[in-house]
């Protein structure tokens, strides 16, 4: 059993002891030590948006979250099951000073996690993630006072705010997408997504085929939208004759397509798909971590754009974009962060640009993929022992490599011509996690299996 505390919240599986797993005290202290940050940033009274997906703790640490925030005097808009982007954007339309999402994202169903956003609905910043975790450690909360007590007010529509809010983008073709009479297959994860993915299609006059799409939290599959767990959807979209299909996982902030063939489109060719609709619009700059395809970049240059790369993690990605203007962005994990709406990963925008690009393009899912530059990556990791020195092992393999072109902004990245390996400890699991890609898959996988053994001789 797990519990993380980093700077970017808490996660952790559900029950157990305290300072071992995520347990209702450890979200208690966590939730004042957030407000408690929240009130010295801000005076008078406060107010937070929460939400959550469809996690079968999630009512319970719900709770947790808005009672403990109302013992702190701040106000709470709950607006109940929803996603990641949709509580972002309540942020800022609500004219709140913070946001917290209960969800782990990715991880099993037994994993909970509170995720903290600040006034802008953007995830805080690490100097804001140290302060918190100092506040939980020194446990000095000040509550208050019997007549200074928060409230909640439920609001359910925000699902619907949010698909009016991207419908109304400038660069998303209404009428056209409506005029397409596309078929499409949904995989919910029985979470969010579900209920969010169908919505916003049919507001488009999309005609939606639902697979898992009812919010138990009782995942079908691992949630983490990857090949390998998608053979449902793949499947589905065969059998229905679907021009595509869509997964996201649990919080709605990845988004995966499959073409109609039933073959993955891929988690990395999202952002790059959607950074080809708006580059089409207006060449400017594009952004994404320093684990994604080598595609963006290749793809940015075509047009005459500029393309850098961050840090891997959301905010680290939109401290990026703000500092070159980037006119789009995100991570290569599906991953899609289009400024005009908000800063964070968002799959209804992916979705909604996608099928843009689509009509525009007057092209199939498989004829677009075709179009792009063929990379192919491996995703591995391994786990990290007690007392495993991963810094040292980093700089060991730094040291052997450093004829090669390096980058150390986060782990260490080394371009070889043709490929590149990507080393770096995980911020949310006790891992590190090792990505490759190269031009065949056999090129990728084997660079993968080598750099496994170089840091396993290293232990």
């Amino acid at each position: 059993m797990t519990l993380i505390k980093s700077i970017s919240g808490i996660r952790g599986t559900i029950g157990g002891k305290t300072e071992t797993n995520l347990t209702p005290l450890d979200i208690v202290l966590f939730t004042s030590a957030y407000a408690q940050w929240l009130k010295k940033q801000n005076k008078g009274k406060l107010t937070v948006v929460t939400g959550r997906d469809a996690r079968i703790s999630g009512p319970m640490v719900h709770a947790l979250v808005n009672q403990t925030l109302v013992g702190m005097g701040v106000d709470v808009i709950d607006l109940g099951l929803s996603t990641t982007p949709t509580v972002a954007i309540a942020v800022p339309m609500e004219a709140a000073q913070g946001g917290i999402v209960l969800t782990a994202s990715h991880n099993p169903k037994e994993w909970n996690a509170l995720k903290l956003l600040n006034a802008d609905g953007e995830f805080i910043n690490a100097e804001a993630g140290a302060t918190i975790l100092e506040s939980v450690q020194a446990e000095d909360f000040q509550y208050a006072e019997i007549d200074a007590l928060g409230t909640v007010k439920s609001d359910p529509n925000y699902i619907e705010k949010h698909i009016e809010a991207t419908l109304s983008l400038k660069t998303v073709d209404v009428s056209k997408i409506k005029n397409a009479n596309f078929k499409v297959v949904v995989d919910g994860v029985n979470s969010s997504g579900g209920i969010a993915i169908p919505k916003l299609l049919e507001a488009l006059q999309v005609e939606t085929i639902p697979i898992h799409c009812t919010p138990n939290g009782e995942f079908p599959h691992n949630p983490e939208p990857l090949k390998e767990h998608l053979g449902d959807l793949c499947q589905a979209v065969i059998d229905h004759q679907a021009d595509f299909g869509i997964a996201v996982d649990p919080d709605v902030d990845r988004l995966v397509f499959v073409d109609e063939n039933g073959e993955l489109f891929g988690e990395e060719y999202t952002l790059v798909a959607c950074a080809d609709y708006i580059l089409s619009k207006e060449v400017g700059a594009i952004v994404s971590n320093l684990s994604s395809t080598r595609a963006l970049d290749d793809l940015t240059k075509r047009y005459g754009g500029t393309y850098t790369a961050s840090a891997v993690g959301e905010v680290n990605v939109v401290t990026e974009m703000k500092r070159v203007g980037a006119i789009i962005g995100g991570e290569g994990n599906g991953g899609v962060i289009y400024p005009e709406l908000h800063y964070g990963r968002d799959a209804l925008v992916g979705v909604a640009l996608f099928l843009s690009l689509m009509v525009e393009r007057q092209q199939t899912v498989a004829q677009i993929r075709a179009s792009y530059p063929s990379y192919f990556m491996s995703k591995n990791k391994i786990t990290l022992e007690e007392g495993m020195n991963v810094e040292g092992i980093l700089e060991s393999i730094t040291q052997k490599y450093e004829s090669e072109k390096i980058t150390t902004l986060d782990g260490v990245k080394i371009d070889f011509k043709e490929s590149w390996v990507h080393l770096r400890k995980s911020n949310t699991e006790a891992i590190i996690r090792i990505y490759t890609e190269a031009k065949s898959e056999e090129a990728a996988t084997a660079l993968a299996a080598r750099f496994v053994t170089e840091i396993k001789q290293l232990f």
